[in-house]
């Protein structure tokens, strides 16, 4: 009350973007819905949420392999596991089948789809005797 008359004691008393309450014929000043602030001074508008976070790119450690050639990649928890394929020796990246060529094998095999194998089977007559020497069959 001011002389003895009733006044709206809001006018005045709050900051932008704001809104008053007479509460027990005190003022209560807030920030109107979507803005914050001092309401006694001013409200600024809240700002957006970040946006959630991306989903994290998952990759394979096996595209492109890191293994070489003639041999197999697995992911194990997010690492490349190599091995060398069945039918061919050696530790990754250094794949190699048992043979290319006949001096690749011992004297008395010979190099036959990449294996060092017996070349008699084939190669003589039936009932003839065969006898390998420096990786043909004789």
């Amino acid at each position: 009350c001011v002389n003895q008359k009733c006044v709206d004691p809001c006018p005045g008393t709050c900051g932008q973007n704001t809104r008053c309450e007479v509460i027990n014929h005190s003022p209560i000043c807030s920030c109107n819905p979507g803005f914050t602030g001092d309401p006694f001074s001013r409200c600024f508008p809240v700002p957006p949420p970040p946006p959630p976070p991306a989903d994290p790119i998952i990759t394979n450690p096996c595209v492109p392999s890191p293994c070489g050639p003639n041999s197999q990649c697995r992911d194990i928890g997010g690492t490349p596991s190599c091995s060398c394929l069945p039918e061919y020796q050696g530790t990754p990246p250094n794949c190699r089948p048992e043979c290319t060529i006949n001096p690749d094998c011992p004297s008395n095999l010979a190099c036959m789809r990449e294996k060092c194998r017996d070349p008699c089977p084939g190669s003589c007559g039936a009932g003839a005797q065969c006898n390998v020497i420096n990786h043909t069959p004789v």
